[in-house]
């Protein structure tokens, strides 16, 4: 046995590392909370299932399933980005967790990075989830998935951005009823299940720039239509996830 063999070497793991470990942490954090699952896979399931199933609302020709279940899928994106983070995130910061955590050997950016890690892994888990339940009812998706894939990051990004400006900027129990009253609004009137020209012009040319309008009608235009790329949706959500990201990097407050 050398010299040295058990001498202590203290020091931060490598960042890579670090940002995998919290990754792996807030994912389990995300998907054990039993709020978090309300959000994330039971509304949006139930959701799907009964408005396939039964006839509620006029979706126009074609099977409702194939309206319906882009705009679910909009809906998961939004549940876990940007409902279910800021939640979480908000109390995080008032119970002083984010405060510690920022004085880790973790960088604040490298926690922010790990959260967005973790949300697109639920996600992922989300859609694989939502598919299989679409499929089972009959769903019949075309278009260019990479189109899809675009669009699903762009809108995380989106709501990600607009849910870490709530969760940094407002108190945890103002962030909890406002997160709540968003994903409720934005569920009756981001066509998600409502078709947009349901609503009165002027109000739908309104609620066209929404970033859940964005992704929902661009998931549409190319599962349900076969569209190439919906640059106009696209364009919504890039400058949704700009202006969302920018104000939360300038105004988050981490106590």
């Amino acid at each position: 046995m050398s010299a040295g063999t058990y001498t202590p070497k203290p020091g931060a793991a490598p960042l890579g590392r670090m940002i995998g470990a919290q990754t792996a942490l807030e994912t389990r954090m995300l998907l054990r909370n039993g709020e978090q699952l309300l959000l994330t896979v039971i509304i949006p399931s139930l959701l799907l299932v009964l408005f396939s199933t039964v006839d509620i609302i006029d979706t126009g020709k074609g099977k409702s399933v194939d309206f319906l279940a882009p705009g679910i899928l909009a809906l998961a994106v939004m549940s876990t980005a940007f409902t279910g983070q800021a939640i979480a995130t908000g109390f995080e910061r008032r119970y002083g967790v984010l405060k510690r955590l920022g004085a880790s050997p973790l960088p604040r950016w490298a926690l922010m990075t790990s959260k967005t890690l973790a949300v697109l892994v639920t996600e992922v888990l989300q859609v694989v989830l939502l598919t299989v339940i679409a499929f089972a009812l009959g769903w019949s998706p075309h278009g260019n998935p990479l189109a899809v894939l675009l669009l699903l990051v762009l809108g995380t990004a989106a709501f990600s951005g607009l849910g870490l400006l709530m969760a940094g900027t407002l108190k945890a129990e103002a962030t909890l009823g406002a997160a709540n009253l968003v994903f409720l609004l934005l569920l009756v009137a981001g066509g998600v299940i409502v078709p947009m020209d349901k609503f009165p012009g002027g109000v739908q040319s309104a609620l066209d720039l929404l970033p859940i309008s964005a992704l929902s009608d661009g998931l549409r235009d190319v599962l349900q239509h076969g569209a190439s790329v919906p640059w106009g949706d696209l364009g919504i959500l890039a400058v949704w996830a700009v202006l969302g990201l920018g104000a939360a990097a300038k105004f988050f407050r981490w106590e």
